[in-house]
């Protein structure tokens, strides 16, 4: 499995390609967090996001498809008491209906066969009230190096899809969602941030 190859040397690629908005993602999605909160994380990778959310959360379930990954994640964070790393894919989650506070899957939509799927079951276990935070690299914005997306690719990353802002607005258009904000963090391969406010009743 691809993830499971990349998943020692995934965060030095990260931090010498992009480190501005690697940084910056963890910090801009730990915003959205608050003391009370139980936390799901989807496709948590080397835990690069849950290192950010762990101390603001009052517990985080961090999970990913890849054990490379996941082992990644559980190193980073065993000094915090809160998280609990697991195996789990995130189109068919094994937990009920309504549970977490705020639902984060991050970079992970332009890999899917099915991306509206699982935004609807991301939409489920989240609470009525809660926030589904779904940053993605919009790597098909103007500028962004496309010789570095064409390398992942040959080195095995199967891209599905590809955004600029424009197309990630009309991704969640398309998918009937209409309460969502946008963020941008601004870097060699930018991300945008959304965040969608799961309706009440």
């Amino acid at each position: 499995m691809f993830w499971d190859n990349v998943s020692g040397l995934y965060d030095l690629f990260e931090t010498v390609y992009n480190g501005k908005v690697y940084r910056g993602l963890g910090q801009k999605v730990a915003e959205e967090i608050g003391p009370g909160d139980v936390v799901l994380e989807c496709a948590c990778g080397t835990g690069a996001i849950s290192t950010y959310i762990a101390p603001k959360c009052r517990k985080l379930i961090a999970t990913d498809f890849s054990a490379g990954m996941l082992r990644q994640t559980a190193e980073k964070c065993r000094a915090f008491d809160n998280v609990k790393v697991r195996r789990a894919d995130m189109t068919h989650l094994r937990c009920r209906d309504n549970r977490f506070d705020k639902v984060v899957a991050g970079n992970v939509i332009h890999l899917l066969d099915d991306p509206c799927a699982a935004l609807k079951e991301l939409e489920r276990v989240c609470k009525p009230g809660g926030k589904m935070i779904v940053p993605t690299y919009i790597n098909a914005s103007e500028g962004v190096n496309k010789k570095a997306v064409r390398l992942l690719e040959i080195a095995g990353a199967n891209f599905k899809r590809q955004y600029d802002m424009p197309s990630y607005r009309q991704f969640f258009a398309d998918a009937g969602y209409e309460n969502v904000s946008f963020s941008v963090i601004d870097g060699r391969m930018p991300c945008a941030v959304a965040v969608i406010t799961k309706r009440e009743g």
